[in-house]
């Protein structure tokens, strides 16, 4: 691992801005013209987003998305291995420029399983500190059920009386299951959780246990054994959601953005057509056993995929197939969206800016 000698400064919001923390009201006036950050450092992915509030939501202004797989290994071991910190560590590098010159007045910046079961996780954290100047957070698994929540929440069908949100990560997988009816921004839509879990199973860590470059249908069944076994527990608790009016599926992650790409046969991805996608029960198990049949060059050449991907998509299928046998549904809606989201849903609620002397 290559030695930090010089300590780089800390990132902070620029002056003015509230704390992290325990945020002070922005003047009016000035809270849609904030520039905000939201930072996931996941087991195999880094993203980033930069966005402005808007009167119903935020818009984008920059964002940054690389899969960095820091958690390779560790379906093997307990630690970060340095080539998989050193992949990080630039990405990381990448997004604190363009924080800076987007001019963030306020951010927050996360990691999540990797860090969480990494004997080592606190030492990288410390190393990015000290090295990039980012504080990263290592969030515990009911903060990132609860954002993955917040993030997609909006994508719900306002006329379902029950939802079942999933989002499938590296190392984790966290699933929620949400009652009564949709609300606007300014309403916390974690107050609808009836239930919640975080799985330890995720695309990375199920791939390296069974294998994720040529799969047979028999080790899929495998994978998925493997998922339902750990869902157990929660489809017990949430067993009443499936019978709920409209009730439906709401799915976020690599895998299902994925799987709605080859539904729609696209020849790149096209985000604004993945996200929001309804997709039929048949048609989901139509994408899935197509995946099923390619092989890993295959997989790779495909540019909804790609060669970093390509060996851990079937792996994910696995956990979304496992979800879908223990809540039956006709509907299963795609999101390209998620935690980072989530993290700026909150920041901006906290913040206010969507109270109506805020925006006049």
């Amino acid at each position: 691992m290559r030695d930090e000698t010089a300590a780089a400064a800390p990132f902070r919001p620029s002056t003015g801005a509230a704390p992290l923390q325990s945020p002070a009201p922005l003047p009016g006036r000035d809270r849609r013209r904030v520039a905000y950050a939201a930072l996931d450092l996941g087991t195999n992915n880094c993203r980033l987003l930069i966005a402005e509030p808007t009167f119903s939501g935020f818009r984008v202004i920059d964002a940054f998305s690389r899969i960095v797989r820091l958690g390779e290994g560790l379906g093997t071991s307990d630690r970060l291995n340095d080539a998989a910190i050193e992949r990080t560590v630039e990405a990381l590098r990448i997004c604190r420029t363009k924080m800076q010159t987007r001019g963030v007045r306020r951010a927050k910046v996360i990691a999540t399983e990797a860090c969480r079961l990494a004997v080592n996780g606190a030492a990288f954290v410390e190393r990015v500190r000290r090295g990039v100047g980012l504080d990263l957070e290592i969030v515990d698994r009911q903060t990132e059920a609860y954002l993955a929540v917040t993030g997609c929440a909006a994508l719900a069908d306002p006329d379902a009386e029950s939802v079942v949100i999933f989002d499938i990560g590296g190392g984790s997988t966290e699933i929620a299951w949400l009652d009564g009816e949709a609300a606007n921004p300014s309403t916390d839509p974690t107050l609808r959780i009836r239930a919640w879990d975080s799985l330890p199973v995720g695309v990375v860590t199920l791939a390296e246990r069974h294998g994720g470059a040529e799969v047979t249908r028999r080790m899929f069944e495998g994978m998925v054994e493997e998922v339902a076994e750990k869902l157990s527990a929660f489809a017990i608790r949430a067993a009443a959601a499936a019978t709920a009016p409209h009730f439906h599926l709401l799915g976020t992650s690599g895998t299902v953005t994925t799987i709605a790409a080859m539904h729609l046969r696209l020849v790149r991805y096209e985000r604004r057509r993945v996200d929001g996608l309804w997709m039929s029960d048949h048609e989901v198990s139509t994408a899935i056993d197509d995946l099923l049949d390619t092989r890993l060059e295959q997989r790779a050449d495909n540019p909804c995929i790609g060669r970093d991907r390509a060996d851990l998509v079937l792996a994910g299928c696995a956990i979304l197939e496992a979800i879908r046998r223990a809540f039956p549904s006709e509907r299963l809606r795609i999101a390209d969206r998620g935690l980072r989201e989530g993290l700026l849903m909150n920041m901006m609620r906290e913040d206010g800016v969507w109270n109506r002397k805020a925006v006049r």
